[in-house]
């Protein structure tokens, strides 16, 4: 059972990696500073961080020690979450990215409609 469960936790660990790097690749195109450094070729952690401008800075860490959302702006920790939360702080900061891009094509749509 504990073999299979370390199996099941490094697959997860590797998803959620693939993840990170996916959405540091989407905020760099959309003109955000972002960055996804992996740990090994396994893919078995990752740092992740992402400047939104006035000195507001995300960065998630993920490994087989656990997982961490810390929230910076001026230098000083806003936030901090592990676990659970983090991800669903990450999971809120993806979806911010796909609905704002989907505003932005469908005006783009409406404009070339019109």
């Amino acid at each position: 059972m504990f073999v299979r469960l370390a199996d099941q936790h490094r697959q997860f660990v590797r998803d959620l990696v693939m993840n990170l790097k996916a959405l540091a690749i989407v905020l760099e195109k959309r003109g955000f500073l972002a960055s996804c450094y992996t740990c090994g070729g396994q893919m078995n952690g990752a740092s992740f961080m992402v400047s939104l401008g006035n000195d507001h800075l995300i960065r998630f860490l993920v490994s087989d020690y656990g997982i961490t959302w810390t929230e910076m702006r001026d230098d000083r920790e806003l936030m901090k979450l592990e676990g659970a939360e983090a991800i669903a702080q990450l999971q809120d900061l993806a979806n911010l990215v796909k609905y704002d891009q989907q505003s932005a094509q469908t005006t783009t749509l409406l404009a070339e409609l019109t």
